[in-house]
């Protein structure tokens, strides 16, 4: 696939803002008031669009905008048997420090209305189908090379595991998470069939493990999960992103590990904030083709913290994060060479793929972007691979 791209391959991160017509229907499914081959035909008109969009802007991997999804985790809870959707107020009942969850909840730019999350409340089933679904659409509609984004094992087993009712059917989040594994391969196995160049594995939660010192505060509800000593946290992380991203490699495709601060608010000042330091010798353990990382505000530290390892400099393409999903302002392309100029005093040219931060649209009702502002984001993003190229 590698030698099927240009030089700065160009891609979006996955989520994209939801119209009218998919949040309606989003709401419909969830109350069992429209029928899936309608839902289904809305989301395939609307990706086509969504795939439009991105081949319009000249972007070169191609994604399905997650449209579908209610948001980047919980929507396993439809795909993945003995899961549930929870809503926060659902969970509190079976919460011990009811003070600290709504405390963390209190904290969230994001109305508690707007998290939801899939819980395990029965032996996990796989039922052929996470994203594989999202992949037959996308292909669809284009023939350039394609990515599909999954929700990593890590984030799977802390998000859905809630002691209280997890803990009745699986002895511990370790035997929970090598469910998950097994599951995640099937998947794996069954996108690599129809073919698929890149598979991202989401995993933000691996910052809040470092960057929170003991204090879970996450829009992700895997800090619900009862906390070991970090070290111990990104050890057990460590084991089951590595299992899944051998799996990965084994095959063609590339496997792409994606790491963010937090994406569900415009104000930076309450997002997470540190350098890739601490999270070195995970990545360096699970050795990605492709580390998809967020450097287009300080908060991200700098590059050097990152590639001066030359356990990921020598191992590792860099899929460079040079636009803010959270900004309305649509950057320019200087700053944008500027941060791939820094990135290639590490990495050879081959081994840089540009890309936004994170997604436009973590939580389906909660976009943190408009379409107006993300062509233009979109359009500086090829613009800026197109000049690169040249020089």
């Amino acid at each position: 696939m590698k030698s099927q791209l240009p030089l700065f391959p160009t891609s979006l991160i996955g989520s994209m803002p939801r119209s009218k017509e998919v949040l309606s229907a989003l709401r419909m499914k969830r109350r069992g008031a429209i029928e899936s081959s309608e839902f289904n035909n809305l989301i395939e008109m609307e990706t086509g669009k969504i795939v439009k969009l991105q081949e319009d802007a000249g972007i070169d991997i191609i994604t399905s905008g997650e449209l579908g999804r209610d948001n980047y985790v919980s929507f396993v809870s439809d795909k993945i048997g003995g899961v549930t959707m929870m809503s926060m107020s659902e969970m509190l009942d079976y919460i011990d420090d009811k003070k600290a969850f709504e405390d963390m909840l209190t904290a969230l730019d994001v109305p508690a209305v707007s998290i939801k999350n899939a819980i395990c409340v029965d032996k996990l089933q796989y039922n052929g189908d996470i994203v594989v679904q999202e992949l037959l659409t996308l292909k669809k509609f284009t023939d350039k090379p394609v990515k599909v984004t999954l929700p990593g094992p890590y984030l799977l087993t802390r998000s859905m595991w809630l002691p209280k009712l997890t803990g009745k059917v699986y002895g511990s989040k370790e035997e929970l998470g090598q469910h998950v594994i097994e599951i995640l391969k099937k998947e794996i196995d069954n996108l690599v069939s129809i073919g698929v160049d890149v598979i991202q594995l989401d995993e933000p939660v691996l910052t809040e493990v470092v960057f929170t010192e003991g204090k879970p505060r996450s829009f992700m509800c895997a800090a619900l999960s009862e906390r070991k000593d970090p070290k111990e946290e990104l050890e057990f992380a460590g084991s089951l992103i590595g299992q899944i991203i051998g799996h990965i490699k084994q095959t063609e495709t590339v496997a792409s590990l994606h790491v963010c601060r937090g994406n569900w608010s415009k104000d930076e000042r309450i997002l997470l904030t540190g350098p890739y330091t601490p999270l070195l010798e995970l990545f360096a353990k699970v050795n990605p083709d492709l580390l998809t990382l967020e450097f287009s505000t300080p908060r991200a530290g700098e590059l050097s913290s990152l590639l001066a390892d030359p356990r990921i400099a020598e191992h590792t393409a860099l899929g460079l994060g040079v636009i803010n999903p959270r900004s309305d302002d649509v950057e320019t392309v200087d700053p944008i060479l500027s941060r791939v100029q820094e990135a290639l005093t590490y990495l050879p040219k081959e081994k840089v793929w540009l890309n936004p931060d994170c997604g436009f649209a973590t939580f389906s009702n909660s976009p943190v972007n408009v379409l107006e502002h993300i062509s233009g984001k979109m359009r500086s993003l090829t613009e800026a691979a197109s000049i690169v190229r040249g020089q």
